[in-house]
């Protein structure tokens, strides 16, 4: 009897110790795992990040570049056109317009111009650092023709003197620039806000510019 009972707790000992064995390698094993597990993980997200900057959008510098650069230009061409004392024929053009109680004072449009171009270039900026996609491509190609536009209208409209023609370029931009915010606005929130008070002022330019074509019509 003392004998089985031995036999009985040697077997119980035995059972136990492997019960302890098998838990410490199934811990081992969950380790192991979590560990492989890990390090998938972060080979992935080095994968990953190294497949967004082959596939992303430009560089920063290139990114202030193209941006910067484009409303630069843009600018230069609308104030090559702007009614000032430096350019006495377009300056006195101008202001023998017949013109609307509601039209700005001259420093209003010098104030509000740069303040709108620098919001487009960031916008134009935050697009272009952006992932490539349909929207945002489109959105590019919006925000590009109205920048173009800046420079083109002034051209039109004061170095053409084309009362008509800035109307007509005037109501394209409001609508090129609504469609613009919208498809920013998909890509990044920020680049569509950036975009509004411009669409806001085209709104505005476009009412005026259309009432200055009414009442100075030949």
């Amino acid at each position: 009897m003392a004998l089985e009972r031995e036999t009985y707790a040697d077997d119980a000992a035995r059972m136990i110790a492997h019960g302890l064995l098998g838990r410490e390698a199934a811990s081992a094993d969950r380790e192991l795992y979590a560990e492989d597990a890990r390090r998938e993980g972060q080979r992935r997200r080095r994968s990953e990040a190294r497949r967004h900057r082959r596939g992303g959008g430009f560089s920063p510098w290139a990114a202030i570049a193209i941006a910067g650069g484009a409303v630069a230009l843009s600018a230069f061409v609308g104030r090559r056109y702007s009614p000032e004392p430096s350019h006495p024929d377009i300056d006195r053009w101008y202001h023998n317009l017949d013109k609307p109680s509601y039209t700005p004072p001259d420093p209003v449009f010098g104030g509000v111009w740069p303040v709108l171009e620098v919001l487009l270039a960031v916008g134009g900026y935050r697009l272009l650092r952006g992932e490539p996609s349909r929207d945002r491509d489109t959105a590019l190609a919006l925000w590009a023709f109205n920048i173009a536009m800046i420079g083109g209208w002034a051209k039109l409209f004061f170095g053409e003197r084309s009362l008509a023609g800035g109307s007509l370029a005037a109501a394209g931009m409001l609508a090129s620039s609504a469609a613009y915010v919208e498809f920013a606005r998909r890509v990044d929130g920020w680049s569509g806000a950036a975009g509004v008070p411009f669409t806001a002022w085209l709104a505005f330019s476009t009412l005026l510019s259309e009432e200055v074509w009414r009442r100075n019509a030949e």
